[in-house]
């Protein structure tokens, strides 16, 4: 059998803290085992958490804190779709904005553990199809001008050019 999960490098060696923000904050999420640090593993003190295996909306993930060699970058994110319209968006994009997070653009935000998320409505899916039609690409037009998507605003540019 083979199998695939993202592998975080927390540099900020704040893994386990990540992934107990997640599990107590986004359904589906759960921490399912930290890991302590050998002697001998270069830069982390024996006993130290080391490794913690989690879980972020059913995805098994794999955090590994191993100093600030290679930070996280927004290369890789998370595809956090939402179902709840403008309030989950809030809400989520609140959570993970605060206490040191970025907001960033088209729905890309960044959290205070350096992880990187796009915060989308499902709406933005539905209203963007295959990027084919004028109301289509309005929808994606007026995406790219935003920071928190908002549902509204998506609805009525793609409204505006069908």
């Amino acid at each position: 059998m083979v199998s695939v999960r993202p592998h975080l490098w927390f540099g900020n060696n704040k893994g386990a803290e990540a992934a107990a923000f997640y599990a107590e904050h986004i359904p589906g999420s759960s921490v399912d085992r930290v890991h302590k640090a050998p002697e001998g593993v270069p830069g982390v003190e024996p006993g130290a958490e080391f490794v913690v295996e989690f879980t972020v909306a059913g995805q098994p993930v794999t955090g590994l804190n191993a100093g600030p060699h290679l930070m996280l970058d927004d290369a890789f994110s998370f595809y956090l779709l939402l179902e709840g319209g403008q309030e989950e968006v809030d809400h989520y994009w609140d959570l993970l904005t605060t206490d040191g997070g970025e907001p960033g653009p088209c729905g890309w935000c960044k959290d205070r553990f350096g992880v990187s998320w796009q915060v989308i409505p499902k709406e933005l899916e539905e209203l963007c199809g295959t990027y084919s039609t004028p109301a289509e690409i309005a929808t994606m037009q007026a995406m790219l001008t935003m920071g928190k998507l908002d549902v509204a605003a998506l609805q009525a540019a793609h409204d505006g050019a069908a």
